[in-house]
């Protein structure tokens, strides 16, 4: 059987779903930037990441641009890197090889949150405004007027949701991941930045294929730990945005951090290590997430969260979902005890 037609399987209708748990799932919420020119000094690169053609690893990005393995084109790379991630790369990691390779089976949802660069940002959210002379009067020219462009400091998300952490072992380890798609990231991604997190779904999906989604990053407030963060988090905080989401917001999970904070130990990654949790709010469409922005609402969930975290830290952008595999199905709220 072919690519194209496996694919489908490992999505509802035609792949047999249980019924969601009301216990909390553990997730791999990976952030990646794509393997780019961009200067060292301005995005990060992991080590070993980021190949020339001869699977050496570049010395310099933005000085050897005709070298990348992955694309050497920097106008063409944004739009290469996505459809890639999504037709190839996607496609390559749920390919099993072997009839008796059940390592997938461990893999309970597989979404591809690809940043939406048209989409509202931390650094620009409606309501949008023309820019305009002090009479108000729209300038005749738009040269000079053009403001710089504040890129995110991710172009997207990998999401995997397992039942335990055990399960990812399963799945990551397996030979033909660590033979075949660990190396092709190195190509294509410039640095991957793991999140291992418990998760809290407050709003349940009602399909699971949600088109847009709103990822933001939280980072607790210094006068507080990590538990006293996430116990308020996931009890108070979720009850009053959940209050405030309907009717926008689709589904809401929260994504609490438990992975390592020291160097060394696996999954460790200095970006990553100082996420304390991740929002992920999903919508129908651009537009329903632009009202929302511009609503009473997005203000009075924003206005709760600053009392426990670190404002300035944070970052959130918009997203385009693509579920690659959604095992689960109907999804029920996380119990916040559990």
């Amino acid at each position: 059987m072919t690519d194209l037609a496996r694919e489908p399987l490992f999505r509802p209708p035609h792949l047999p779903s249980a019924p969601g748990s009301n216990r909390p799932l553990t997730v791999l919420c990976s952030f990646l930037s794509r393997a780019d020119s961009t200067p060292l000094d301005i995005r990060r690169r992991a080590d070993d990441h980021m190949l020339d053609h001869e699977g050496n690893p570049l010395g310099d990005p933005a000085a050897h641009t005709a070298a990348n393995a992955f694309e050497t084109d920097a106008n063409l790379n944004f739009e290469h890197w996505g459809e890639y991630w999504r037709k190839v790369h996607g496609v390559r990691f749920i390919h099993a090889e072997e009839a008796d390779d059940r390592s997938l089976e461990r893999l309970l949802r597989y979404d591809q949150l690809h940043r939406f660069a048209p989409g509202p940002t931390h650094t620009d959210a409606p309501p949008y405004r023309a820019p305009v002379d002090a009479q108000g009067k729209l300038w005749p020219t738009v040269i000079g007027h053009i403001e710089p462009y504040r890129r995110p400091r991710w172009d997207g998300v990998a999401y995997l949701n397992f039942a335990g952490a055990e399960d990812i072992a399963t799945v990551l380890g397996n030979a033909r991941v660590r033979e075949k798609i660990l190396p092709e990231d190195r190509v294509i991604f410039r640095d991957i930045a793991p999140v291992l997190a418990r998760q809290y779904v407050v709003v349940p999906s009602a399909d699971g294929n949600e088109a847009v989604t709103l990822v933001k990053t939280h980072h607790r407030s210094p006068a507080i730990d990590r538990d006293t963060f996430q116990r308020w988090w996931r009890h108070e905080h979720a009850r009053h945005a959940a209050a405030h989401a309907r009717p926008w917001v689709k589904r809401y999970a929260q994504l609490h951090a438990i992975g390592p904070t020291e160097p060394g130990q696996p999954l460790y990654h200095p970006e990553a290590s100082k996420i304390d949790g991740v929002t992920l709010m999903s919508f129908a469409s651009v537009g329903d997430l632009e009202d929302f922005l511009r609503s009473s609402a997005w203000q009075a969930i924003g206005e709760d969260e600053a009392r426990m975290t670190d404002t300035k830290a944070s970052e959130w952008w918009t997203a385009i979902g693509m579920v690659l595999v959604n095992r689960i199905g109907p999804e029920v709220a996380t119990d916040p005890n559990g």
